[in-house]
């Protein structure tokens, strides 16, 4: 089954960090990830009552290697777009959606939660595969962080085991790299490119591509590129 890491990013109140833990072991799930974390200390233990385990054997380490290790990304966020013409936080889905997207998943899926104050950056959601958003009253929306933990591992507990590896981080940013260089062959506008980069991963990374999907696009992009450039020959 895909192995589940929930990764909080800069949690400020230990109080949750010590709550997410134990909310987790109530689901099943172990691999706790912090980010720059806020220091750590009895109350955290307090709240985390059984799952002081899961607390004790939180990783600590940087977004960037979470991002590099990981097979698959869910940013979770409370603030969603509108439209279309503002890609960042769209599209988005449900819990529940996201499940039956990792579901065969043999690999790393990692879920991350924002801040208490603010949440994610738009930085931090950039480089996800999907955004995930938990339907709550517009009387009401904001949710405790461990609460919102909480709801997620619900929905992804007891997931069938994995049936594929996916291509690896490495591998799409390859991928992305290289369709980066395309708009440039196919005078693609400057204005428009960031938007459309965020668009692509967003298209790429709920498909969920494998190695050998991966090596496909290169080589139909590597074909389109040599029939360009020999046109322009002509």
């Amino acid at each position: 089954m895909p192995e589940i890491a929930i990764v909080l990013v800069e949690p400020l109140y230990e109080g949750n960090v010590g709550f997410t833990a134990r909310v987790m072991k109530n689901f099943g799930f172990e691999r706790l990830i912090l980010v720059d974390p806020c220091p750590l200390g009895d109350d955290a233990a307090a709240r985390a009552s059984h799952a002081r385990d899961v607390l004790e054997n939180a990783r600590i380490c940087s977004l960037e290697e979470v991002y590099r290790e990981s097979d698959f990304v869910v940013a979770t966020t409370g603030e969603v777009s509108r439209s279309v013409c503002t890609p960042m936080r769209m599209p988005y889905y449900e819990p529940a959606e996201v499940r039956e997207m990792v579901r065969e998943i043999d690999g790393t899926v990692a879920v991350l939660f924002g801040r208490e104050n603010w949440g994610l950056a738009n930085a931090e959601l950039k480089r996800s595969n999907v955004i995930c958003t938990i339907p709550t009253s517009e009387k009401y929306p904001i949710l405790n962080l461990s609460h919102a933990v909480g709801i997620v591992c619900y929905e992804l507990a007891g997931l069938p085991r994995g049936t594929y590896r996916l291509a690896s981080p490495l591998e799409m940013e390859s991928l992305y790299r290289r369709i980066d260089a395309f708009l440039d062959a196919i005078d693609h506008p400057d204005f428009k490119r960031e938007n459309t980069m965020i668009l692509i991963r967003r298209i790429l990374g709920r498909t969920m591509l494998t190695s050998r999907e991966v090596s496909t696009l290169h080589g139909l992009l590597r074909r389109t590129e040599w029939h360009i450039e020999k046109k322009k020959k002509k």
